[in-house]
């Protein structure tokens, strides 16, 4: 059965069915940054150094996602959901048993295994099962669900660590995503496509070389990891491994990645846009947590409620982010929450001990909501004019520009940080203004790729209507 052809009494449910797979994800990437500093202490290191943990997951999944749209046409993508499900809980399962940073990294591998395969293939059913005109209506039931992840994710952390452990964050996953499995198994059917054609591996093997060059690189300035000259060398291979990925790319018949969807600049504007945005989203959960108990000297309870407050603002925006996009169209809207999100992106440099809570709330708040309101905008324009063949490659991509920019943040954070703190746990409130000015500053970059748009873009989706 085609994607494109499931029913539409199917199409309205999914959106909150494959959203199961974004609440696991986004649970233990908010509970995890609100943990740092205790499982630093277990594991006798550095705050900072758990950014590994954080990003090792984040590179997993660049490098593997791309094989998930291929993977989803040739095997139907209910069976590549579940057992992407499956893997993502043995991690899950493995990163709870962790004694180590190093055995936490490597089941955060693991689990990354199973999320690179789990997010983007339910974005890609429900991209797929929805009509143009109701895809607006759909991300925004897509991602409601989720955002109940990372908004009981640090409030939950906090209680975890006061009355248990850090383990449990992870092992919290095993009944959600049991249910998830269970839930998918009886309501969706099997979806198959076209065969794909043959896998890419050329392109796949360049590709994950590529992304594994891009993220040591980031991971690495401002750390002293690696020599200067052994930096220059990583650079210009990294570099010319994605010139030759690009030549192949823009050249092979059925690419590991279509580049050529570039060529749409609605996509494109999402794409490359959202993903200067999403710098700040990737480092927020690493630097906010931190900064809190480590320099204002909040407990972690207390630090994770607080932060809870930027995904409630990511849940309000769910009902206020379409009318916004109905009022000023995608243009004038992604735009208005860009420079929005990149102010507020940067407020908290201003946090100091004499800072009051109800400062630090609102601001939180605040860019929760205008993010989460931007990303609703961004997110359906990048498909409307995708045609229906090239949804899955659309979406595979998506996500790994998506999983290289949010892995780009932490590593600027990471860096940032380190120049401002040096290789020792940040006590001070000035040692995090430099992070969250250069984050802040970074985001601005995205108004010059929004305002090339045209006026009128994604016109039929703003007006269109919800059909039954």
């Amino acid at each position: 059965m085609d994607l494109a052809i499931v029913r539409a009494p199917a199409s309205r449910f999914m959106p909150a069915v494959m959203a199961c797979a974004l609440f696991m994800d986004l649970l233990d990437t908010a509970a995890l940054g609100t943990a740092l500093p205790t499982m630093a202490r277990e594991f006798h290191t550095e705050p900072v150094h758990l950014r590994l943990a954080l990003t090792a997951y984040l590179m997993t999944m660049a490098i593997l996602v791309p094989a998930s749209g291929w993977l989803a046409d040739r095997f139907g993508a209910r069976r590549v959901f579940v057992n992407a499900v499956r893997i993502y809980l043995v991690g899950s399962l493995c990163c709870g048993l962790s004694n180590s940073l190093a055995q936490l990294v490597a089941a955060r591998i693991l689990q990354g295994f199973g999320g690179a395969m789990m997010t983007p293939v339910a974005r890609l059913i429900v991209v797929a099962m929805t009509p143009r005109e109701q895809l607006v209506s759909a991300m925004n039931i897509f991602t409601m669900p989720a955002v109940l992840g990372p908004l009981l994710g640090p409030p939950v952390a906090g209680l975890l660590l006061q009355v248990a452990s850090w383990r449990w964050i992870f092992f919290l996953n095993l009944p959600v995503g049991i249910l998830g499995i269970a839930i998918v198994l009886r309501m969706l059917p099997r979806l198959r496509r076209p065969h794909p054609g043959p896998f890419d591996a050329l392109g796949f093997v360049t590709a994950g070389l590529g992304i594994v060059g891009a993220i040591g690189l980031s991971e690495s300035v401002g750390s002293g990891l690696l020599s200067g000259s052994l930096l220059l060398v990583v650079a210009l291979c990294t570099v010319a491994l994605w010139v030759f990925f690009a030549r192949h790319a823009l050249r092979a018949q059925c690419p590991i990645l279509d580049l050529r969807l570039f060529a749409v600049s609605t996509f494109r504007a999402s794409m490359v846009g959202g993903a200067i945005l999403r710098l700040g989203m990737g480092a927020t959960p690493f630097l906010v947590p931190l900064q809190l108990q480590s320099t204002l000297h909040w407990s972690p309870a207390k630090a994770g409620l607080v932060m809870s407050l930027m995904m409630l603002g990511s849940l309000l925006a769910r009902f206020g982010g379409t009318l916004g996009v109905r009022l000023l169209g995608f243009r004038s809207a992604l735009l208005v929450t860009a420079v929005l999100t990149a102010l507020l992106t940067a407020a908290p440099a201003s946090f100091t001990l004499d800072t009051s809570v109800a400062y630090v709330c609102i601001a939180l708040l605040a860019v929760g909501f205008f993010r989460a309101a931007h990303y609703v905008a961004a997110t359906a324009i990048g498909f409307a004019e995708v045609p229906p063949a090239e949804v899955s490659r659309a979406s595979t991509l998506s996500t790994v520009i998506q999983q290289l920019s949010l892995s780009f943040g932490v590593s600027l954070a990471g860096a940032t940080l380190y120049l401002s703190a040096g290789d020792s746990t940040p006590t001070l409130p000035q040692q995090f203004v430099a992070p969250f000015v250069t984050l802040g500053v970074a985001s601005l970059l995205a108004l010059p790729v929004y305002a090339v748009l045209d006026r009128q873009a994604g016109a039929h989706m703003r007006l269109g209507r919800r059909t039954s």
